[in-house]
């Protein structure tokens, strides 16, 4: 999403074009979604994993729609947290949980991203299955990017820039080679997406998407961006636009060369490390380490932004009295309680839940978050020029969507459910304190 009053604490010395900008939003959507929904799309749908991934990005390009609107409209690099601010300025309890549900969101994805990581660190060793080696690594990864983005700022941003790039490239490399070298061929492999299809419902290819919804976030840092951008008018719905379609033909170019190469039963089996464990069967030691290299440089790269990003927004939103004051500080311009703040609680999320609880908390946060976009949207929806079908199209997807997540926890973990329930109550109360001591504070000053 954005940090409010970022511009005070950037150089902008360069114009962003829209190349730029696409890799801004890919550098944020593609990184450790797909080795993460793939195992547990697969587990649900099978061959038909490529209509579930399609399906949620286009819930995620109907998202982006108020998302482009009002960043268009508002020009604000505050995006998420400053657009519903600015549409309901006299409501303190909705800019306050805005920003709680954003920034949990962001922990939650912080979260996904480390244990993704973790699970492919030690996917190849006699210690996958360990679920504590897998926490303790998870953990040790959020610090290490913790303390990169506490040292040096410059360095974060060139190592990022390595990163994002490298991962691309073998991303594209991990596809090529899967699909040239899996047994299965494109008749046999339309042949089984026709099977599982009959056996499917399509209620549960809904709820696939739903639940990968997450693996499309990012999109919004192109708002983030919009004062150092050239021609926002055009390149905002342009990068974001294309970024979305460009990361769904990545998952679905991935998930084809799985399910090319490798045996449906193994994905499942080993959803944590879907492709890793997979690959090295189909193409041997050197194509597992390919893999991994490329998962590992994936959820670096998103680890690394995400703390970034998000320990920035969360200082901008404890600036307005909206967390707690001391997040807000700054040492050298980097907001160095709001970043450590952000990793322990991240740590406290990788302790208490697993892959589908963090994966599940972190898409319904993110469909939380746009219908909230979605809603103020539509408040204003003659001032942004938007489409009330669209709009309303939009709200309706989102609504189903998270509906959709709850239902499946209601019927297949009710104790899940009740977990993810219980976090957004906590999040609900915090944002309500936070909302009334800002408001006694507006009031005594007046």
């Amino acid at each position: 999403m954005s940090q409010q009053k970022l511009s005070s604490h950037r150089k902008r010395n360069k114009s962003l074009g829209l190349l730029e900008l696409i890799a801004i939003a890919l550098g944020g959507m593609v990184g450790g979604g797909i080795f993460t929904i793939l195992g547990v799309s697969v587990a649900m749908v099978g061959n038909i994993t490529p209509v579930a991934i399609i399906t949620g990005g286009i819930l995620a390009a109907m998202a982006a729609y108020s998302y482009v609107k009002l960043g268009l409209y508002y020009k604000d690099e505050g995006a998420t947290y400053a657009f519903f601010k600015r549409t309901y300025p006299k409501s303190p309890f909705s800019a306050s949980v805005i920003g709680w549900f954003v920034i949990f969101g962001y922990i939650s994805t912080l979260a996904l991203y480390a244990y993704t990581f973790s699970s492919y660190a030690i996917s190849s060793t006699d210690f996958a299955d360990n679920i504590w080696i897998r926490k303790g690594i998870a953990i040790a990864v959020i610090g290490v990017f913790t303390g990169i983005n506490l040292w040096s700022v410059n360095g974060m941003g060139k190592l990022e820039d390595i990163m994002v790039y490298t991962k691309l490239v073998i991303l594209t490399i991990i596809s090529v080679v899967l699909i040239n070298s899996g047994d299965t061929s494109f008749g046999t492999f339309l042949s089984n997406m026709a099977q599982d299809a009959e056996s499917a419902k399509v209620m549960d290819v809904l709820i696939v998407a739903s639940i990968t919804f997450v693996a499309y976030e990012g999109f919004q840092l192109v708002i983030n961006a919009v004062n150092e951008m050239s021609n926002p008018q055009k390149n905002i719905p342009r990068a974001i636009y294309s970024a979305i379609t460009l990361a769904i033909i990545i998952y679905v170019i991935i998930a084809i060369g799985a399910l090319f190469a490798i045996p449906t039963k193994d994905i499942i089996e080993n959803k944590e490390f879907a492709l890793a464990a997979g690959a090295g069967d189909v193409l041997g030691s050197l194509g597992s380490n390919i893999v991994i290299a490329g998962a590992l440089l994936a959820t670096s790269s998103a680890i690394s932004g995400t703390v970034f990003g998000s320990s920035r927004q969360l200082a901008a939103i404890a600036e307005d009295g909206f967390f707690p004051k001391l997040l807000a500080k700054r040492k050298n311009k980097v907001p160095q309680n709001a970043t450590i703040g952000m990793a322990a609680v991240a740590c406290v999320l990788i302790l208490i839940g697993g892959l589908q609880l963090i994966l599940e908390f972190g898409s319904v946060t993110f469909l939380l978050v746009s219908l909230l976009m979605a809603f103020a949207n539509f408040k204003i929806r003659k001032e942004t020029k938007s489409s009330s079908f669209l709009t309303i199209s939009a709200i309706t997807g989102l609504i189903v969507g998270g509906v959709l997540i709850l239902y499946y926890e209601l019927t297949n973990n009710w104790k899940q459910m009740a977990a993810i329930i219980a976090l957004y109550l906590l999040l609900a109360a915090g944002a309500y304190f936070y909302a009334k001591k800002h408001k006694k504070q507006i009031d005594d000053t007046n």
